[in-house]
């Protein structure tokens, strides 16, 4: 067998060290134990495709792999530069590497080879130049011969295999210049190998550029270029590539362990996955590859592979100058990466914050937002790139592209807007417009009228999306008509479609204020953001437009011309039917041509002008004007022509400028909820109310306003200040109220129904309201001249102490009457007057010294400052009676049962003749049907007579 490696000489040099140092052989077992149990477990197929990728490069040919089972042996064939002497040298050294000097290589330390040895205990390399074989149990064998060594593998069990090298007399297979021949250890599943090599292969193609082809058990994976520029596929997987390179200077090579010092050149790629249609596929949990998969965990959009120095271990990275060379590099080429992709998708690829997997991939951020900072590379509107810094983004959730676009045209102040509606992650330091800070930095802007319609009509589906947009967009900018422009919609009038008349003469006044947006910047935002349409309405209710008619008055006292004004705004009350309360101090002029608000003036032909007094302060409207303007809307601003009804609900107090409107208010017993009230009553001449009575009742609403509602404000006040020949309308009864007539008298001869003059207080009955009433009515029953019969005496007097009981009458108040009526229909002096309380005392007094009426005697005599006549009489029973029981008695027991009460329980005293001996008021003995004595005990000559005085004493007592 040939030996073209010298692997004779190798051995012997190896077996010479141990003999002479059992400790080295030691060392060496120590040194491939951990290299097979530590760094490079699991390595294998990495380990090889390195090799095989320094092969390709060397050769200069694009490197393939092909790995496949033969048997129990696991084979892995490449392409490239066959092994040679300097290479078998490293693979028999655990520490020198053949690459060293190799710029491109990417093994580190000739110590990878180790990690076959987790596979099989009896590794070949076979290659076209020769090849070489390894064998746990030939070293075994040869150690065996030395003592000490010998002694050391009896305690371990096997020996360290990669130091002793033998030569291998096989060829690789066709189309292949290296072939690595594994037979597998007991219990090592070739299946699995294969798989872990399927697996790895397609990060391998990415990461080996030198590889472009791998074949597992003919399942091929390819690595080749596009579908676009800067595009790899591997495997069927896009990538974006960007790679950079550089040279190490001294200083930083000083770091490095001896073996690398000679290699100064370093390499980075960045891979971005892509989608099969090529968006941005980032990545979120990596490792760093240098090239080949390490132990750094890595968190960035894109995977790293870098000629980073590693430990011996290739787990993690080496600190050191040259670190810092290459990540640095990797920061510039980041960068590159960024750029490389569309400007839309470039924020994707800004690392996530978060809490770093490594210490590596927290260093890596920051070198990456710190290049990222620092470079104009996000896109605005205006299609430049500006840095992070200099950058604003817009937070206005699902702003369109027509948004943006719009902004970027409007304004230099809008060139460094992001032209994304995501936004930018928080680490670049962007600064973001709210929309309060869009609306004011748009109050500066200048465009046409049509932009603006544009920028609201993109502004207005975010209104459906984004919560409370609406209301940050209340002071949104209008261009208006003249050439302006009005912070705010809700200031804002919209010209109305079609044009208006009364609409354009109103703006022709320029009024300050009063702003109409161009008809070429309308658009359906504006009315939702609170801009008005200037229809009659809108523009009569406007601030500006009531501002203008408040000082009118003013005005036109200084001499300014109103005219127009009053002109513009009756025609929009005439087009709208109605008008606002403001426009009472509209300025119009006079009969003599002085300006005076219109609610001091009336029509020429007013229906109310015969009607008020003369101190009334109504000048006549001018005639002229007044023909000219429709009737309606010189009434609808205050001009008076009739009587006007005032109506609202929700109420906050007397407030409505009606004539003694708190005194009415203050008499009710709760506030009214609803007013409905006719003004001016105040100004009717006193001797003009019979003929302004029959307006108001010839009116629907103000005769509504006076029947409507019995404690309403117009019947009320008409109540105390209307007068019918002279007087109240309490003075006087309702023609139909007959029954009154000894006592009131009817209203002279009036054009007015009976119901309107009840509404007003014209008596219907004897009802007493006041004090007022109830010293009235006294005085009528104290006229001599009037006769009432008894029963109508008896109802008034029962009205006024019902007045009395009811609280609406204090008899403090009154001013007493020095004569009564008395029960016989008498006027009599009060000094010999008593009020009747006990009926059966009527038999001992006279009836022109008793007054009678009511339930409730008490208050009558309360009320007239009288006595009560059972204080006042005293007498006691002398004849003699018999005690019988009252239901014994028939004509009481005929009585009950006709008037309806129970037969009363108990006896009373039957006489004969009752004879009663009176000591007061006068003295005297008298014959009387029925007397109570002293103890309560009724005595009765008629029992009939008794049974009423009881019933009657039982009323009073209740």
């Amino acid at each position: 067998m040939t030996d073209p490696f010298g692997t004779g000489s190798l051995r012997a040099a190896v077996l010479q060290a141990w003999g002479a140092s059992p400790t080295r052989f030691r060392e060496d077992a120590n040194a491939e134990e951990d290299l097979r149990l530590g760094g490079y477990a699991d390595a294998w197929f990495v380990e090889l495709a390195q090799n095989a990728a320094d092969a390709a490069r060397a050769a200069g040919v694009p490197g393939r792999l092909r790995v496949a089972l033969d048997g129990n042996e696991l084979r892995v064939a490449n392409t490239g530069a066959p092994l040679d002497a300097a290479g078998v040298a490293a693979l028999a050294s655990l520490r020198a590497s053949a690459k060293r000097d190799d710029a491109g290589s990417v093994g580190r330390f000739g110590v990878g080879f180790a990690a076959v040895l987790a596979v099989s205990d009896a590794p070949r390399i076979v290659g076209s130049g020769g090849g070489v074989a390894f064998s746990a149990a030939r070293t075994a064998e040869a150690v065996a011969a030395l003592p000490g060594p010998a002694a050391e593998l009896a305690r371990r069990g096997e020996p360290p295999i990669l130091r002793l090298v033998w030569p291998a007399d096989e060829e690789p297979p066709a189309g292949f210049d290296t072939e690595v021949r594994l037979p597998l250890r007991p219990g090592t599943d070739g299946a699995a190998l294969l798989a872990q090599a399927r697996a790895t292969a397609a990060d391998l193609l990415l990461a080996l550029p030198d590889v472009v082809e791998i074949a597992v058990d003919g399942e091929v994976v390819r690595r080749e270029d596009g579908p676009g520029d800067g595009e790899v596929t591997v495997g069927g997987r896009r990538f974006r590539l960007v790679r950079a390179t550089g040279t190490l200077t001294d200083a930083d090579a000083l770091g490095q362990a001896t073996e690398q010092r000679g290699r100064r050149d370093w390499t980075v790629c960045w891979a971005l996955p892509l989608t099969a249609e090529g968006a941005l596929d980032p990545v979120r949990d990596d490792v760093l590859h240098a090239p080949t998969a390490s132990g750094e965990r890595l968190a960035l959009p894109a995977r790293l592979i870098a000629t980073l120095p590693l430990e011996p271990d290739r787990r993690r990275v080496r600190p050191g100058p040259a670190a810092d060379r290459v990540l640095a590099g990797a920061a510039t080429a980041y960068l590159d990466l960024v750029r490389a992709v569309a400007p839309e998708q470039r924020v994707a690829l800004v690392p996530e914050a978060g809490f770093p997997r490594s210490e590596l991939d927290g260093r890596l951020r920051e070198l990456l937002l710190d290049a990222l900072r620092g470079a104009d590379w996000l896109p605005t509107v205006t299609g430049a790139e500006v840095a992070p810094g200099r950058a604003e983004w817009l937070d206005l959730p699902g702003a369109a592209d027509r948004l943006l676009a719009l902004l970027a045209k409007a304004d230099a102040g809008f060139d460094a807007l992001l032209a994304t509606d995501q936004a930018p992650p928080a680490a670049l330091g962007v600064s973001q417009i709210g929309t309060a800070a869009l609306v004011d930095r748009l109050l500066g802007v200048e465009c046409p009228p049509a932009w603006w319609r544009t920028v609201y009509a993109a502004l207005e589906p975010l209104a459906e999306t984004v919560p409370g947009l609406l209301d940050e967009l209340r002071a949104l900018p209008v261009p208006l008509g003249d050439g302006r422009s009005a912070p705010g919609p809700a200031t804002v009038l919209l010209p109305p479609q079609p044009p208006s008349a009364a609409v354009d003469a109103i703006a022709a006044l320029a009024l300050p204020g009063l702003h109409l947006a161009d008809p070429a910047a309308l658009h359906p935002l504006l009315t939702r953001l609170g801009a008005a349409e200037a229809d009659p309405g809108g523009l009569l209710e406007h601030p500006a437009l009531l501002d203008a008619v408040d000082r009118s008055l003013d005005d036109a006292e200084a001499g300014l011309d109103v005219t127009p004004l009053a002109e513009a705004v009756l025609q929009l009350v005439a087009d709208r039917g109605e008008a606002p309360a403001g426009l009472a101090a509209l300025a119009l002029p006079d009969a003599e041509g002085r300006p005076a608000r219109a609610d001091e003036l009336m029509l020429p032909d007013a229906a109310l002008r015969p009607l008020l007094a003369d101190d009334v302060p109504l000048d006549v409207l001018d005639a002229d004007l007044a023909a000219k303007l429709p009737r309606s809307a010189l009434t609808a601003v205050g001009v008076l022509d009739g009587f006007t009804v005032v109506a609202e609900d929700d109420l906050a107090g007397p407030d409505h400028d009606l004539d003694d409107e708190d005194r009415w208010w203050d008499g009710l017993e709760e506030p009214p909820a609803r007013l409905v009230a006719v003004r001016d009553l105040d100004l009717v001449a006193d001797d003009a109310w019979p003929a302004a009575l029959a307006v108001l009742a010839a009116d629907r609403d103000t005769r509504a306003a006076i029947t409507g509602d019995a404690h309403g404000y117009t019947s009320w006040w008409l109540a105390r200040h209307a007068r019918l020949g002279g007087r109240r309308p309490g003075h006087w009864r309702l023609p139909s109220a007959e029954h009154l007539a000894a006592v009131y008298d009817p209203p002279p001869p009036l054009e007015v129904d009976e119901a309107v003059l009840a509404a007003i207080g014209v008596r219907a009955d004897l009802t007493v309201a006041d004090t007022r009433a109830a010293a009235d009515l006294l005085a009528r029953l104290g006229d001599p001249e009037r006769h009432p019969h008894a029963a109508l005496v008896a109802e008034a007097h029962a009205a006024l102490a019902g007045a009395v009981a009811a609280g609406r009458v204090h008899p403090a108040d009154l001013e007493l009457p020095q004569q009564v009526r008395a029960l016989d229909g008498s006027v009599t002096d009060v000094e010999v007057a008593m009020v009747l309380d006990a009926p059966w005392l009527a038999a001992v007094l006279g009836a022109g010294e008793l007054v009678i009426g009511g339930d409730d005697p008490a208050a009558l005599a309360d009320l007239l400052d009288l006595p009560l006549a059972s204080d006042v009489v005293a007498g006691e029973v002398e004849s003699d009676g018999k005690a019988v029981r009252w239901a014994d008695v028939a004509e009481v027991v005929v009585a009950c049962h006709t008037l309806g009460p129970a037969v009363p329980d108990g006896e009373l005293m039957l006489h004969d003749e009752l004879w009663v001996r009176v000591s007061r008021p006068v003295t005297g003995r008298f014959s009387v049907p029925t007397w109570r004595d002293g103890s309560g005990r009724w005595h009765a000559a008629d029992p009939v007579r008794a049974l009423l005085g009881l019933l009657a004493d039982d009323t009073l007592v209740e």
